[in-house]
Formats: C-alpha cells, sequence, structure tokens
C-alpha cells in the first residue's frame, strides 16, 4: 500500500511576525497547501473585513486553501459577549473564503470537573454557535486543549457534545499533536478530524503534564510527542486533510530565518512518514 501524501498547511504561529501576505508568499514557496490565519499575532492579527478578502484572494489565486481563522475563545462560556465575537470571527473567515473557525475551551483552571451543567453548557453553545456558522457557509473546528487547566480535554466528551446536538454535519475535531499527547488520550477519532495542528517537543526536563504552548517547537528528530506515529494512525484510520504547523515557542519565532526551518521540518517529516 502506498504511503499517503503529507498535505502540510501553515498556521500563522509558524511566524508570527509575517504579515498575512507574507504568509501566503511562504506557504507557495514551500509547497504547502493551506493556511490558517489568527486573530492573536498582533498587529499582523486578521481583524477586518478588508484585509480578510484580499488575503483570501491571493490565497485562492495561488492555490492555496484558507483552512481557517483561529481561535474562537472561549467558545464554551456562551453569553452575549461570545455570540458577538462569534458573529464578527465568522464574518471575518468568510470574508477570507477560509473553510472554517478553530474553536477552543475555556483554559483558566475553571468548569474542570464533568458536572451536568458543563455538559448543558457545552451543548447549548455547539447549538448557538451552529446557525452562526450556517450562514456564512464555515465548518467548526473543536479543538480540545490537553492542559491540566483546560475545561475541555477530551475529543470524546466534544463528540458527544456534538452528537448530542446532531451537530457532525458542522462541527469536527482538531487533533493537536501537542494537546493529544498532553491529554492522555488514546483513540485519535480521524473520520471525524477536520484538521491537524503538529508541534514538537524536545525538552528533556519537561513533563507532558506540565508542558506549556512555549515549549511547541517545530518537528524534528528529537521530538518527544510522537508526531509521526501519530500522524501514522491519522492516516491509517483515514485522515486525509491538512496538516498545519503550529509551533509557539519564541526560539522558533525569533529564527534568523523560520520559514527555513520549517522547510527542513516538512523534509524530515515526509521522510520519517516514508520510512
Amino acid at each position: 500500500m502506498s504511503k499517503p501524501s503529507i498535505k502540510f498547511g501553515f498556521n500563522h504561529m509558524i511566524a508570527p511576525a509575517l504579515t498575512p501576505d507574507q504568509l501566503v508568499d511562504a506557504a507557495v514557496a514551500l509547497g504547502a497547501v493551506a493556511i490558517e490565519l489568527r486573530n492573536d499575532v498582533g498587529d499582523n492579527s486578521l481583524n477586518d473585513a478588508a484585509t480578510a478578502a484580499r488575503v483570501g484572494a491571493k490565497a485562492k489565486d495561488a492555490g492555496l486553501e484558507v483552512a481557517s481563522v483561529n481561535a474562537l475563545y472561549p467558545f464554551n462560556v456562551w453569553n452575549e459577549e461570545r455570540a458577538r465575537q462569534t458573529e464578527t470571527l465568522a464574518s471575518l473567515a468568510a470574508a477570507a473564503g477560509a473553510t472554517g473557525l478553530v474553536m477552543c475551551p475555556l483554559n483558566e483552571g475553571k468548569l474542570l470537573e464533568d458536572t451536568p451543567e458543563k455538559a448543558a453548557a457545552l451543548r447549548a453553545a455547539l447549538a448557538a454557535i451552529r446557525p452562526i456558522l450556517n450562514d456564512h457557509g464555515l465548518k467548526g473546528f473543536v479543538e480540545p486543549l490537553g492542559f491540566p487547566v483546560s475545561s475541555l480535554r477530551s475529543k470524546a466528551y466534544a463528540l458527544a457534545a456534538i452528537d448530542d446536538i446532531d451537530g457532525a454535519d458542522v462541527f469536527s475535531l482538531v487533533h493537536d499533536t501537542f494537546h493529544h499527547m498532553g491529554a492522555g488520550e488514546e483513540p485519535v477519532y480521524a473520520r471525524r478530524t477536520g484538521l491537524v495542528h503538529i508541534s514538537g517537543l524536545e525538552d528533556p526536563t519537561i513533563s507532558f503534564r506540565d508542558m506549556l504552548d512555549g515549549h511547541r517547537v517545530l518537528v524534528g528528530p528529537k521530538d518527544r510527542l510522537g508526531n509521526v506515529a501519530q500522524l501514522r494512525r491519522l492516516y491509517a484510520d483515514g485522515y486525509a486533510g491538512v496538516v498545519s504547523f503550529e509551533p509557539f515557542a519564541k526560539e522558533v519565532h525569533g529564527l534568523p530565518d523560520p520559514i527555513a526551518a520549517v522547510a527542513e521540518s516538512m523534509a524530515w517529516l515526509r521522510e520519517a512518514l516514508a520510512a
């Protein structure tokens, strides 16, 4: 059986110093198939419709998918503010021609116990978000966060809520290799996954329980998260979508040429997956 051909995406977190237009240029230069725009990269954040439309058109002309706008946070705490935020981000994502909106849960050490009230609130949030996404022609990419302080760590818990509101036509999972390892959840739910985020952990002194976004580097031979094994499982179980780099570490962002480092990681992953 032939090995799967990895479809790389570039989350804007690969190099927040790039403008959105430069992110498109970098993705084209390195042969990626998609980009993810963000609302949390300072001056280069996606925050107006004109920029969204221009960058989206540029990506489309270059043959790139705008896979997502990242992220709606905290999606599972629904109120009037979150409703306005969802509408704003969905409008920007639609203007950019994005496939979907990444949705991250509260990550502040609250709502940690799986109570009936927490389950009901999650379902209510999903039910409220669904018509907004539908109105803008978007998918919702639910990203459980593996940190101990996260209010939604389990993909199984997220899928149960999605299924309870009959939301599988709109909502799918983000499989983040970092958060998957942090949560310690075994199943990968490949056929319910709409997007994959990858990053590496190399520091041998950091436990999976204690690792933070700042430890997330590019994937290479010293990776401790088992990115290659996770990707092999996802492909074997039917995933065929975008695999998007999402390193948060300042040592990556501060490199003289972070895009060259991404190119090296792409080459290493291709070789490792082909082995």
